[in-house]
């Protein structure tokens, strides 16, 4: 490891100087613009985004609003208020052929590189379990739904009991190759600018629905993407935060 510390080298090393020709410069096949899921259960309908109504809330009043709730109402959330919190996170504006596609929240390139996981706790209509949500179709689609995957992400958080005492933990897995495919390595940078991006959007539109979130980033990498079935590499966790009502 340099002197200098891992992060620093980091930044260093990912400087224009230092990057050589991208994927998409050297006219390589761009990633697909949502990870292949297995289709070994059926995708789950969501209410239209459109349908969805919710509380009006001044945009200032939610700025200056905004903080971290960590201790959440017992109640659960409704199918219509986990379809919004997708919607504005990762909802899909618009798909431009099999190139882009443009979404509620902004990323670099409109590579939008990141899968949302949600692990759900209280969710009218949903059994408990981790589900993937597939953002092109706006449903989503269960991942395992086997007693003991809350107590094990808990775990990975390094014990973070809020993660199984909210409505749900939204879990953003980044793929990487979405985002170097046209950046080369000055792209993780970004995937990590996104992430903010993301998380903000919860923080804010939880208000509508009198919920709120908390941001976490604490968590063994290793765990958490062995429990998502991720390679660690080309896929990995890169933030979480929880979601609940206020009590």
């Amino acid at each position: 490891m340099s002197r200098k510390g891992i992060g620093r080298e980091f930044m260093e090393r990912t400087r224009y100087k230092y990057l050589s020709a991208s994927a998409q410069q050297q006219g390589l096949p761009q990633p697909p613009l949502q990870a292949p899921y297995r289709g070994e259960t059926e995708p789950i309908d969501l209410p239209a985004p459109s349908e969805i109504e919710v509380a009006e809330v001044d945009l200032r009043q939610a700025i200056e609003a905004r903080e971290s709730v960590r201790r959440y109402a017992e109640g659960p959330l409704s199918l219509a208020e986990l379809s919004y919190l997708l919607w504005c996170t990762q909802g899909v504006r618009g798909v431009q052929g099999n190139y882009a596609t443009f979404r509620n929240v902004p990323s670099a390139g409109a590579r939008h590189a990141f899968e949302t996981y949600l692990l759900v706790n209280r969710v009218e209509g949903l059994q408990p379990g981790l589900y993937r949500f597939l953002a092109l179709e706006h449903k989503l689609v269960a991942v395992d739904l086997e007693p003991g995957i809350a107590e094990a992400i808990v775990r990975a958080c390094l014990g973070q009991q809020m993660v199984v005492r909210c409505a749900g933990t939204f879990i953003w897995v980044a793929g990487a190759e979405r985002m170097t495919w046209r950046y080369g390595q000055r792209g993780s940078r970004y995937m990590h600018l996104d992430a903010g991006h993301v998380c903000q959007n919860l923080y804010l539109a939880a208000q509508s629905i009198a919920g709120g979130a908390c941001a976490i980033a604490a968590f063994s990498d290793e765990d958490m993407n062995h429990l998502l079935d991720l390679d660690g590499e080309g896929q990995v966790v890169i933030y979480l935060a929880t979601l609940g009502k206020v009590p």
